[in-house]
């Protein structure tokens, strides 16, 4: 965990650009010695929204299987897969 005072935001501007892009990881920064504020690169954002986004259908698909909607197995979706496939040849 990066942790940075706010002022080095503004004095120190391209190192925090380029320690988030290298660690590829928030840098948190504080004012008056509390947690103020977190920094990231847009990469690193991006693949946070996509994991939670991945997070969310995969927590739908478990409530629905629960609740008893159907399910396929590995060969029932290979198998159809195959098919889709053969089809657009």
């Amino acid at each position: 965990m990066i942790i940075k005072p706010s002022t080095a935001l503004r004095n120190e501007y391209g190192l925090i650009s380029d320690l988030c892009k290298e660690k590829n990881e928030p840098i948190f920064l504080t004012k008056n010695g509390e947690g103020d504020l977190v920094v990231m690169s847009i990469e690193a954002y991006k693949m946070r929204e996509e994991l939670l986004d991945l997070r969310e259908k995969l927590l739908a698909a478990e409530a629905n299987r629960i609740s008893g909607a159907k399910t396929y197995s590995i060969d029932e979706v290979s198998a159809r897969m195959q098919e889709v496939i053969h089809a657009h040849k």
